[in-house]
């Protein structure tokens, strides 16, 4: 039995309250991912966008807002988050079960031709450095001449006293929004495990968690990191659009 539409709106919006406890100005940061794709989309009759690590739908429902003519494709592997997305925004985006990164994961796609523009949120950061640079590859194959990658995260700075000051910079901005007063991370998903309707997509999630392997996620690389694998994968052209702390939106646009 599915997720009802009321205990999905609940912790969907639960879930939005809980993320601005990390990204710092994050409806902003939604706001400025939405220009660019606006912006290199404009003239395209149906654009066809890829979110990258979608959760419960938060970017794509906000893409789909703003562009409702795209098609969207939202990816993710975790079963929780996706069912509440397809409950919640049923109508933003085709979701998609399937691990980034893994083995024949864009085959999961169901692509019927190139994508205009790959977007993600706070989802990368997961990844090693080694499946990242993968996964750049294989976006930068996917992508149309124009196209574009917008990724949206937190970026620790080279050197110790400048990622303290960026980390201090947002974490006061989320202080003055009061942000930080908003339950977190681990007590959503504490709370939601609770939840008798999420009892079986819960069991999946730990399912599929005791069965991963690899290495620590990427959350450790420097924008500019990001930015020499980008071009390494084929995007020579790389460049930071908006910036608050150590919260940014970079761009990479396929020649």
């Amino acid at each position: 039995m599915g997720v009802s539409m009321g205990t999905a709106k609940m912790w969907v919006e639960r879930w939005e309250r809980q993320q601005q406890h990390y990204a710092v100005d994050r409806e902003e940061r939604f706001t400025v991912i939405a220009d660019v794709v606006e912006h290199v989309t404009a003239g395209w009759v149906r654009p066809l966008l890829l979110d990258l690590g979608c959760g419960p739908g938060s970017l794509a429902a906000r893409l789909a807002g703003r562009m409702p003519g795209a098609e969207i494709v939202a990816v993710d592997m975790d079963p929780v988050l996706l069912e509440l997305g397809r409950t919640h925004h049923p109508d933003a985006a085709r979701y998609v079960d399937a691990v980034i990164g893994g083995d024949e994961w864009t085959d999961a796609l169901g692509l019927d031709r190139p994508l205009d523009a790959a977007v993600s949120t706070t989802a990368l950061h997961y990844l090693a450095e080694p499946t990242l640079l993968h996964t750049y590859r294989r976006l930068a194959g996917l992508l149309r001449p124009g196209g574009v990658l917008i990724n949206g995260d937190h970026f620790p700075q080279n050197g110790s006293p400048l990622s303290e000051l960026t980390a201090h910079v947002g974490r006061r901005r989320a202080e003055r929004s009061r942000a930080h007063m908003n339950e977190d991370w681990d007590s959503w998903w504490a709370e939601a495990a609770q939840d008798p309707e999420l009892a079986d997509l819960f069991t999946q999630r730990e399912r599929r968690r005791a069965a991963q392997t690899g290495g620590s996620g990427g959350d450790h690389l420097t924008a500019a990191r990001h930015a020499e694998l980008l071009r390494k994968a084929g995007f020579h052209h790389v460049t930071s659009v908006w910036q608050f702390g150590d919260s940014r939106v970079l761009v990479a646009v396929k020649d």
